[in-house]
């Protein structure tokens, strides 16, 4: 294993422990997370590998087989975190005095700026290996709301608890219906293969960076329409068309897709459980009808992506993860992949864009140990 390999050359030892986790792909649920809403989540093939081991000091060597140089960074201080390190130094930080320093070496393969949260990848493969090591005994569930929390406070970024949640609670072969204020989960059945379908990812390679800025603006929007109709969520509108009269602009809206999100969710695990996949096509597309125009957080490369491959013969399409580029997904059937891909490429061929690339995904597993 080449994680173990560059930590033996770094540190002058093996490693402790090693554990994957990987990232995700929401087939459904966009911005309702953070809404108490409902999420359907999936793991992907892709993730990151952490090899650990503790320190008796405060010191944190990090070492990523993906940075420019193969030298381990080393860190005195927490405070001394940048770039990629904020979210292993933030895992660190959240577990506060209950552990010390660490050596960290990480390999990850999660096409980057895809959409398919690398960074949860990252929080949970380290906080699943200190879990570890140092016997804490955090549930796969804990572990989660450590990395959200390290994200949050740390980094800086106000994501909700569905990737990380996804990356260390999910089983192969199944999506995870998530309520995000009860925290209860359950693994729902995605067999496509059996009823000869798959999910396509198409990475429109157009990096989304919302930290900050678009992504906080719509959550503070969304807490803002909470609080003029009196609810602790926007998980708790019930009467939607009541809602929407009280409310105005933008605010409109963002409840607007908040509210009918959550019950496609709904919608799309009972076709799930129900044995009918096929049929969730439908639902998808409204999803990302809803995103473009009532939560605003498409582009014009995934609006085309999305377009073009229900035009080319998928049954349904839309922009996954937080907007503002990165990926759509497709359901397509197993005999249509290839007319899919044609389609969405000559559309960006047409437009002189660079071309997308095709990921296939399959449910994968959620956080493991490998050694």
């Amino acid at each position: 294993m080449r994680v173990v390999e560059a930590f033996r050359a770094a540190f002058g030892a093996d490693p402790a422990t090693v554990w994957r986790a990987p990232g995700r792909v929401n087939l459904i649920g966009e911005h309702t997370d953070y809404n108490d809403g409902f999420v359907l989540p999936f793991a992907v093939p892709w993730g990151v590998t952490a090899a650990v081991s503790p320190r008796d000091d405060q010191t944190i060597r990090l070492l990523s087989l993906q940075a420019p140089s193969p030298e381990p960074l080393v860190l005195a201080a927490r405070d001394d975190a940048r770039g990629w390190t904020r979210y292993v130094v933030g895992v660190l930080a959240m577990l506060g005095d209950r552990v010390r320093g660490a050596d960290i070496a990480v390999d990850g393969d999660v096409p980057q700026g895809a959409g398919l949260s690398s960074s949860a990848a990252l929080e949970v493969s380290v906080a699943s290996a200190l879990n570890e090591l140092h016997g804490l005994g955090m549930t796969p569930m804990e572990v989660a709301l450590l990395g959200q929390r390290a994200e949050n406070d740390f980094v800086g970024m106000p994501c909700g608890i569905m990737d990380q949640a996804a990356s260390a609670l999910c089983r192969e072969g199944h999506a995870l219906f998530l309520d995000c204020r009860t925290l209860g989960s359950r693994n729902v059945p995605l067999d496509l293969a059996a009823h000869g379908l798959r999910i396509l990812i198409i990475d429109t390679r157009v990096h989304h960076e919302h930290a900050g800025g678009e992504y906080a603006k719509r959550r503070a929007e969304c807490e803002s329409a909470a609080r003029t109709l009196g609810v602790d969520a926007l998980r708790d509108v019930t009467d939607l068309g009541a809602a929407l009269a009280r409310l105005r602009g933008e605010e409109r809206k963002r409840v607007e897709h908040v509210v009918t999100e959550s019950h496609r969710v709904e919608a799309v695990v009972g076709l799930l459980r129900a044995g009918r996949p096929a049929e969730i096509g439908a639902l998808l597309n409204a999803s990302h009808l809803s995103l473009r125009d009532k939560y605003e957080v498409s582009s014009p490369e995934l609006d085309v992506a999305v377009e073009a491959a229900v035009r080319g013969g998928a049954r349904g399409a839309r922009m996954t993860g937080g907007g503002f580029g990165g990926s759509a997904i497709a359901l397509v059937a197993e005999d249509r992949l290839d007319t899919v891909r044609q389609a969405v490429s000559s559309a960006y061929e047409e437009r002189s864009w660079q071309p997308p690339r095709f990921l296939p995904a399959t449910p994968a597993p959620g956080a493991h140990p490998l050694t």
